[in-house]
């Protein structure tokens, strides 16, 4: 029961004299002491019924508060029946321990206030001990077998006025009772989680997010259970377990409810195990393409393949779909951790569409995995054109836009020691077409790998640029060659602030025009000329020569 239940009492006959703030605090039983020093009786949660007979002047009452806040109890009523009026030594110390203080009326005995507290927590403990059972058998007959998590979680709301959601560790939702999370509050209570198991807190972990209390509880299958003697290592698992989101802080829930809860976590884990377990189709068929693209076999071999794997993949579908190839590593710092069966399972959860709740979206992707790295093949319905032809899919994925929203999320669970880098080919619409879109997104994730950045992507259109070349180039290389070319400028436009840096870019970004570039600058010819003379007296370069200007761009881009 909580202290606002009795103050509302009348029949108590109790007086808030400080605390207005803390009346949520649960009471879990109830002492009457006069003892200066009563903590050795004290285990948290109690109502303190004093006479005051323990205070003998004004600087009693400091110590005697504080014992009672170190030991957790949940608020102090003093008889007025000794002393008449609440000495303000008194409201003072509860006020700067934040400790609820009740006046007791003189009319009304301690063995009143007693016998109520005790019936109601004794009722509250007996009615949750006979509901877990009940409870507990329910959701067993209400799992997987009987409806999966959605059932679940409304028995959670029926029984206990609780909202709960089941959450991908990206924050998108796989199921919930009632209204959908924001997906903003999602990809936050995600991240929160993911960073809370990386820095190893027990969960449930309490956060409040938007003035709301959530109690996030980890989902963990079969074999999953990390840390602990002999237990895995956490980031085998971090980027792959759900997690429970309840609207309410489990603090001061007692053990039995917060037993009920773990149950719903491995009743939902065991729905987690068997859609994996309905993975093991795609997956293989995944691998068995995969293995004859990168043995060279035949097309005609590969086709028969992707026959087979398109109706599993997208069942229904008349004309034979495009695919796409999406290549993704994850990198622990150390090396000794595998990387392929994390990318994996976070792969097949990043290419579902973010605002598509429930897990069925995941059944029409196919991933396999080769030492650290995650291949997933991807079918695109084929678009017809006018003339009956087929036409690249409008629904194409991009590599921004897979990783737009789980970002941050992602960047909590890799912490400071993963890395994600992620990779995605054009689409091809036949076999012939596939070994290519396979090495397009590998070198598409090679170039993502060069950037900074904890969860890093790029896709096939930056292969067709000679950027692409420039994060290749070695770092002692890279300085190398711009401090040749532009320090000169530098200390020149330092010394004299002429500008030459910015003149030399706005130059090669006009393609060499005089007039466009002095446009820009709002210069007149006679300076810009006056300016380029300079820069190329600096660097004895010519920017009339095609290989000058090329050296120049390049500098510029890799400084």
């Amino acid at each position: 029961m909580r202290l606002r239940a009795l103050l509302e009492t009348e029949a108590l006959g109790l007086r808030l004299l400080g605390g207005e703030d803390e009346l949520d605090r649960t009471v879990r039983g109830v002492m009457t002491t006069d003892l200066r020093d009563p903590s050795r009786y004290l285990t948290g949660g109690e109502l303190v019924l004093t006479g005051l007979a323990w205070r003998r002047n004004s600087a009693d009452s400091e110590p005697f508060v504080r014992i009672l806040a170190s030991a957790g109890v949940a608020g102090l009523a003093a008889g007025e029946a000794e002393l008449g009026d609440i000495p303000d030594d008194l409201v003072s110390a509860c006020r700067h321990h934040r400790l609820p203080l009740f006046a007791v009326n003189e009319d009304v005995a301690f063995a009143t206030i007693t016998e109520y507290v005790v019936r109601q927590v004794s009722g509250e403990r007996a009615g949750d001990l006979a509901a877990v059972v009940d409870r507990h058998r329910r959701l067993m007959t209400s799992g997987p077998a009987g409806g999966g998590p959605d059932v679940v979680l409304d028995l959670l709301t029926t029984d206990l006025d609780l909202r709960a959601w089941v959450l991908s560790p990206t924050g998108r939702q796989i199921a919930g009772a009632g209204e959908p999370l924001p997906p903003g509050v999602c990809a936050a209570l995600a991240g929160e989680h993911l960073a809370a198991v990386r820095t190893g807190r027990r969960g449930p972990h309490r956060i409040s997010l938007q003035g709301i209390a959530y109690s996030l509880f980890p989902i963990r299958g079969a074999g999953r259970a990390p840390g602990g003697p002999g237990g895995r290592d956490v980031r085998e698992s971090v980027l792959s377990d759900w997690l429970l989101a309840v609207e309410a802080d489990a603090g001061d829930w007692p053990a039995e409810r917060l037993d009920l809860l773990q149950g719903v976590t491995q009743l939902i884990a065991v729905e987690r195990d068997r859609r994996d377990a309905a993975r093991t189709v795609r997956r293989r068929l995944a691998q068995e393409v995969l293995e004859l693209v990168q043995t060279g076999a035949p097309p005609a071999e590969i086709a028969a393949r992707l026959r087979v794997a398109a109706p599993v993949l997208l069942p229904g579908l008349g004309a034979a779909p495009h695919w796409q190839v999406v290549v993704a590593r994850v990198d622990w710092e150390g090396g000794d951790i595998p990387g392929g069966p994390v990318a994996q399972s976070l792969l097949e959860e990043i290419l579902v569409d973010p605002s598509v709740s429930g897990p069925e979206p995941s059944d029409r992707i196919a991933v396999a995995h080769t030492g650290d790295e995650a291949i997933a093949l991807v079918p695109l319905p084929a678009q017809t054109g006018e003339g009956g032809d087929d036409k690249a899919p409008e629904a194409a994925l991009h590599a921004d836009e897979l990783l737009a929203t789980v970002r941050e999320p992602l960047r909590a669970g890799l912490a400071d020691d993963g890395r994600l880098t992620l990779g995605v080919s054009a689409a091809v619409h036949s076999a012939e077409g596939l070994r290519g879109a396979l090495e397009e997104a590998r070198h598409a994730r090679r170039v993502a790998a060069a950037r900074p950045g904890r969860v890093c992507a790029a896709g096939h259109h930056e292969l067709a640029s000679h950027v692409l070349l420039l994060p290749f180039v070695p770092d002692d290389v890279r300085r190398a060659f711009t401090a040749r070319l532009l320090d000169p400028l530098r200390d020149y436009d330092r010394r004299h602030r002429a500008e030459l840096i910015p003149t030399l870019e706005a130059f090669l970004d006009c393609d060499g025009s005089w007039t466009r570039c002095a446009t820009r600058l709002h210069l007149h010819v006679n300076t810009l000329r006056y300016r380029v003379g300079r820069i190329e007296q600096l660097t004895s370069r010519d920017l009339s020569r095609l290989e000058d200007k090329l050296d120049f761009f390049l500098a510029l881009r890799m400084s």
